[in-house]
């Protein structure tokens, strides 16, 4: 997922945190040309460097290289966007249900801390202040985290965070948010949480994932 880079972090892996959040932000869209020059003006670094960066986001699925022509955004579709939503689910649901087994009380307190600030921005959200998506999605994001945070694998994590970025592409190029159930789904994951009930968090996000995907595509802006 998203992070902020560490002080040390060199100009190359800026500017390739910098472009993978405005990717995934929506900020650089869906199927637009990326040309070096451009963005060697607006990153601050080399052509070399950036050939460097997209080539690594292109093996992320967020850039797609076009041959002699250069690079593009990754381009979104109704078929993309379910195949995504169906990898988080199989990955999201085998790690909620060992985080559930394995969880103490300092993975509790990350639950509930987490979900505290995400019921907050809910309930601005609800109140039709949605002046800033990102921060919303931040603590969705760290809410979904912290449930899984105790399954006891790195790489499970990493493989989930990475294929949460490409879901989250599609609610803030779509701006989705369903309001009330999700805020709801969000509250019995929750409780799920507390009381290591695993059948039931499983199913309820099945059915967040899933109706997130059926709200995205009822909207008609995915072709294909």
């Amino acid at each position: 997922m998203l992070n902020y880079a560490p002080p040390t972090a060199s100009i190359g892996e800026l500017a390739y945190r910098r472009i993978r959040a405005d990717i995934v932000f929506g900020r650089l869209v869906p199927a637009q040309r990326l040309k070096l020059d451009d963005l060697r003006e607006t990153y601050g670094t080399s052509v070399s460097t950036l050939r460097e960066i997209l080539n690594r986001l292109s093996s992320e699925g967020l850039v797609e290289a076009e041959g002699q022509k250069g690079f593009m955004v990754a381009p979104v579709s109704a078929s993309n966007l379910s195949e995504i939503a169906a990898l988080r689910l199989l990955l999201e649901g085998h790690a909620l249900a060992q985080s559930f087994t394995a969880g103490d009380m300092e993975w509790e307190g990350r639950v509930v801390a987490a979900h505290h600030k995400l019921a907050l921005m809910e309930k601005r959200m609800l109140d039709n202040d949605r002046a800033d998506p990102e921060l919303w999605k931040r603590y969705d994001w760290e809410f979904h985290h912290a449930l899984i945070s105790a399954c006891g694998s790195q790489v499970l994590m990493e493989t989930h965070a990475s294929v949460y970025d490409r879901y989250l592409r599609y609610q803030m190029v779509a701006v989705i948010f369903r309001g009330e159930a999700a805020a709801q789904e969000h509250q019995i994951l929750l409780d799920c949480a507390m009381r290591r009930d695993i059948a039931r968090a499983t199913a309820v996000l099945a059915t967040h994932i899933n109706a997130c995907v059926e709200h995205t595509l009822a909207g008609g802006t995915l072709q294909g």
